[in-house]
């Protein structure tokens, strides 16, 4: 029996990130450590495998803090390509992207909170992003047509789902021939135990909802997905156990890269 619904679900983290994006990232998200003066966005994203560069050329307000990874390390856009991003925050990753695919190249950031989506049209329009676009949408229901991407990321948001088979199957539909996924995300390395399964909360901060290894590949495969490879980062548990005051989080969740293409 599940512990609740999926209306639920979603409305808990949309609250969450609604406030994130209305507090510009003084609000948290997964990671409670984005938010003290010690541990800033940006020095988070260096953390996480982002250069000084990266962090630097995306105009301020994009980058929340929010992530668990850095997909653009795994995803090797090139120049033309067609770029979407599941959850896209204040788009901080888009703007990586567009620079990685170039002005033929296209990157269209979906998010279901509108107060995001709002902050990102508004840091696309200070940065002169005109090959960026962001869209309101479920990541269950992508406002994209099919076979029209070349590339899907995301960071640390697909475990935000209550129905992650259908986000796969959504990202299958809308990626072309070849196309591939490369995202970060927490992935369940042990049973997460029932206390942190009764916690609504514990959904909206990337801890409750995480697949395991094995429910993953199930999901990527019965989508269609081959070439399925899921890499857990040990240490990632140096930062995942700052999520988290209540539970040892870092006992049971990792942060992975995800790679799968659609044949």
């Amino acid at each position: 029996m599940e512990r609740f619904t999926k209306e639920q679900i979603l409305a808990a983290v949309r609250e969450r990130y609604g406030a994130v994006a209305r507090s510009q990232g003084s609000e948290c998200g997964c990671s409670p450590g984005c938010c003290s003066a010690s541990n800033s966005a940006d020095e988070k994203s260096r953390g996480l495998g982002y250069s000084a560069d990266d962090v630097a050329i995306a105009p301020e307000g994009a980058n929340l803090g929010l992530g668990c990874g850095n997909p653009q390390a795994i995803a090797s856009l090139k120049a033309g390509e067609t770029v979407l991003d599941l959850g896209s925050g204040g788009g901080f990753d888009c703007f990586l992207a567009a620079r990685a695919v170039g002005q033929t190249g296209r990157v269209v950031g979906v998010d279901m909170t509108a107060d995001m989506v709002s902050l990102a049209r508004k840091n696309a329009d200070k940065g002169g992003y005109a090959n960026v676009e962001f869209r309101l949408g479920e990541i269950e229901h992508l406002p994209a047509a099919d076979a029209s991407v070349d590339v899907i990321i995301s960071n640390c948001v697909v475990n935000l789902s209550p129905d992650k088979p259908q986000v796969y199957r959504e990202a299958y539909r809308v990626l072309r021939s070849g196309g591939r996924l490369a995202i970060s995300d927490v992935v369940a390395s042990a049973p997460i135990p029932e206390d942190v399964e009764k916690d609504i909360a514990a959904y909206s901060a990337c801890v409750a909802g995480a697949s395991s290894l094995d429910e993953l590949t199930r999901m990527l495969t019965e989508a269609g997905f081959t070439e399925i490879r899921v890499q857990p980062k040990d240490e990632s548990r140096s930062f995942i156990r700052e999520w988290s005051t209540e539970y040892r989080v870092e006992e049971y969740a990792l942060s992975a890269t995800i790679e799968a293409v659609k044949p």
